[in-house]
């Protein structure tokens, strides 16, 4: 395991999984193709499950939403998983009024969500 932090996020490589952690308190137009350009070089290197923890961001735009729909896209063609954790009240509201609540995988917090990857990855 190591940690590497980047800019407005920072990646965690676990065994099976990598968590990657927001660290900006907006996900727009400034940063999420950063984060998006991540998720392709993650998955284009191996990685198939991916826990993307939001805990410190209090803003998404359209291409916050877009960079996190890539990250499940991404992770879902390679028969892996996707987790989203750590939604702060408005970035949470976002996302029910796009109802993506209905197609990503979304657990309220960090322990929820490695919880949930460790006993997919290994179950």
């Amino acid at each position: 395991m190591y940690l590497v932090r980047i800019m407005d996020y920072t990646i965690e490589k676990k065994e099976k999984y990598v968590v990657v952690t927001t660290t900006s308190v907006k996900l727009n137009t400034v940063n999420a193709p950063d984060l998006k350009s991540e998720f392709v070089l993650l998955t284009n290197d191996g990685v198939k499950n991916i826990i993307l923890n939001m805990n410190s961001c209090e803003y998404c735009d359209s291409s916050g939403l877009s960079a996190i729909l890539v990250a499940n896209r991404l992770c879902e063609q390679l028969e892996g998983n996707f987790v989203l954790t750590g939604l702060q009240p408005e970035v949470d509201s976002l996302i029910k009024i796009s109802l993506l609540d209905t197609i990503l995988n979304i657990k309220g917090s960090i322990d929820e969500a490695e919880a949930h990857m460790e006993s997919v990855v290994n179950g």
